[in-house]
């Protein structure tokens, strides 16, 4: 199968997103194009939270309910489209949906949703799963505050919480940069850049919902971000993880030589990393439990051939 490569890296893509608005399109390189709906297909659902809003997404069909289901959360923008590598590479024992977020891609609404907890609720719904399937919930760089909101929202529905490249309100100097021109160009620029520097803008405040979110949760929470991210500096993450106080320490993954960009390099990498959050549980099996050795006479009281009283 020849499959076309996405643009990768924040300029490319902003290039994409230019060509789409002027083509019409919501999806900038359909993935149609490239894969069977037997491998990767587009699907939507109903927004939770009483919004209403209908939501796009990609995901990979299954026949029957697979032990783990990956949600994944995008950033900004919110393109499902640049994880079909990753999604068509993965193994049939695993199911993945990949969301566009509200406002972006073929999900409503038109305007952005700046509010992250609104965002959470409005994508709860991807946590519905199968009986006896668990939820791994990746965030993937603005998602991943969103993400966390989700898992704190939803006790019980996710196994593993996963914060993909997290952007946490400091910019680093790419994306300084662009949300610098993005802002002086606001009017000129398409919906889903001009989504996207609304929503990089206005973050900070809102984190520290994510954080209280974060310290919450009894879940094992990973953090895997590259150590040559230039839009959201390593260092900040790693002083989340130290700094959060969680039941479990959340376990920091550095990714030498990867930029921001993870679904970017070899679809086996990233899903190795992910595989890697899996919780693993070793079989259960009963034992009887170990009775210290008596001897039967003497427990008795009953003295042994040769022994006096007293001795």
């Amino acid at each position: 199968m020849s499959v076309r490569k996405r643009p990768k890296g924040m300029l490319a893509m902003g290039w994409a997103s230019f060509e789409s608005a002027a083509r019409g399109r919501t999806e900038h390189a359909p993935t149609s194009a490239d894969y069977p709906d037997t491998v990767v297909r587009r699907t939507s659902f109903t927004a939770g939270g009483g919004h209403g809003w209908r939501i796009s997404a990609l995901e990979t069909p299954r026949e029957a309910p697979t032990p783990w289901k990956i949600v994944v959360i995008t950033g900004a923008p919110s393109w499902a489209e640049y994880w079909a590598e990753t999604l068509a590479e993965l193994p049939q024992d695993r199911h993945m949906i990949v969301v566009d977020r509200p406002g972006y891609a073929g999900s409503e609404p038109a305007l952005p949703v700046t509010d992250i907890r609104v965002q959470a609720e409005a994508l709860a719904p991807l946590l519905d799963a199968a009986r006896g399937q668990k939820v791994m919930l990746v965030g993937q760089s603005y998602g991943a505050a969103i993400a966390s909101l989700m898992a704190e929202a939803n006790p019980g529905k996710v196994e593993s919480l996963v914060l993909l490249s997290g952007f946490f309100g400091e910019t680093g100097p790419t994306s300084r940069w662009l949300l610098d021109f993005g802002a002086r160009a606001l009017q000129f620029i398409p919906r889903d850049l001009r989504h996207a520097v609304v929503e990089a803008s206005g973050q900070r405040p809102q984190l520290a919902h994510a954080k209280q979110a974060l310290s919450r949760l009894t879940i094992p929470i990973h953090m895997i971000h590259g150590d040559k991210d230039d839009f959201a500096p390593i260092e900040v993450a790693e002083r989340l993880a130290a700094e959060t106080v969680t039941l479990r320490p959340i376990r920091f993954m550095r990714t030498a030589g990867a930029n921001h960009f993870l679904n970017d390099g070899p679809a086996e990498h990233l899903l190795a990393a992910l595989e890697a959050c899996i919780p693993v549980r070793k079989p259960w099996s009963f034992r009887w439990p170990q009775l210290p050795a008596l001897f039967l006479p003497r427990a008795l009281g009953v003295g042994l051939p040769g022994e006096t009283a007293g001795a």
